[in-house]
This record gives structure tokens, sequence and C-alpha cells, in this order.
């Protein structure tokens, strides 16, 4: 009797070190945005109004992480309406027919503390694409309004408009082809 409530509670200590949580984006704090050229001389910001993101981990320092993220397109806004609507029309986001884009991971890979390589695939414009962003875990703590745990992030990278066909019609001398990523996210703990 003695060894069988020694083994249960060693498979209880097991379970409990390897379960995973998951952490969904607060919108109140969390922003998607990108960057592009204009005509080579000036830089161009925009971010996505609309998306949600989640994580699941098991370990505290999240270095085996899996993130997801969806975006609707239709939500792009660069503050102004008519490149907004521009942007939405088929030669570029097309959101009649791709009206999300999404990334997930495919795993990480830790630089130094804190700081991680994110892989993942990346669908844009119809298009699928392994791609790797910078990862930086800036911390988690206990959110004194809601009592929860909240953890923080920022993602940075570069892709590439012609990996995913995407705006096709102007050339880098219009816009450049390679567009900055950042993703600032604030994540509550959900279970």
């Amino acid at each position: 009797m003695k060894k069988t409530l020694i083994l249960f509670a060693v498979a209880l200590l097991n379970t409990a070190a390897f379960a995973q949580t998951t952490w969904n984006s607060d919108k109140m704090h969390s922003k998607l945005q990108f960057t592009v050229t204009h005509l080579m001389v000036s830089d161009v910001d925009g971010e996505f109004k609309d998306f949600t993101a989640t994580i699941i981990a098991s370990k505290p320092d999240f270095s085996d992480a899996q993130f997801s993220m969806t975006a609707n397109t239709a939500s792009v806004n660069t503050g102004v309406d008519p490149r907004d609507t521009h942007l939405k029309t088929d030669a570029f986001f097309d959101v009649a027919h791709y009206p999300t884009l999404t990334f997930t991971s495919t795993g990480i890979t830790k630089a130094s503390p804190g700081h991680y390589k994110l892989n993942g695939n990346l669908t844009l414009h119809g298009v699928t694409k392994p791609v790797t962003f910078n990862l930086w875990y800036r911390g988690t703590i206990n959110n004194p309004m809601s009592k929860a745990d909240d953890a923080g992030f920022q993602v940075t990278g570069v892709i590439k408009r012609s990996d995913f066909n995407f705006g096709s019609g102007f050339g880098a001398a219009v816009l450049s082809d390679e567009v900055t990523v950042k993703a600032n996210g604030e994540f509550g703990k959900a279970n």
C-alpha cells in the first residue's frame, strides 16, 4: 500500500510538472504592426486592429512555448482611409478571398536569457511560408487589477512581400520588398 501511494504521488508530481498553461492576448495591451518603405525614402507604418494570439507553454521561462496568431486582414489600418481601402483590394490583402493571416509556431530556440528565435509558418495572401522572428520574453507579473498572472512579449522580424505574392504589381522602387513586423503582446493566464 505504501509503495502504491509513493507511485501515485510521483505520478501527480510529474503531471503537475508537465501541465500546459494557455495564455491569451489582452486586446487592450497588445499591438500587431508593420512598416514598409515607400519610394525608397519614407517609412509607412500600419497595424491590424483585430487580431488574437495564444500561447501554450509548460515551462515558466516559455522555452517550450507554442504560439498562434490570427489577424483579420480587413482590420488593416495605416491612418489614411484611401490607402487602407486600397490595401484591402486584390492588389494587396484581397480581403474578400483571404480574410485572415495566420502564424503558427513550429519551434523555439533560446538565444540568450529571455531572448529566443521563434520559427513558424506564416500564411498571408493564400501562401504559407516558414519564417523566423526574434522573440523577447519581457517577464511575468501578477496583475494588481485582475489578480491573475500576465506575461509580456515582443516579436520582431522581417518578411518579404515577394515570398507571399503580396502587392506584386508594385516593385521595390515603389514599396520595399522587405516588411518589418513588430508585435507587442500582453498575455493573460487562462488556466
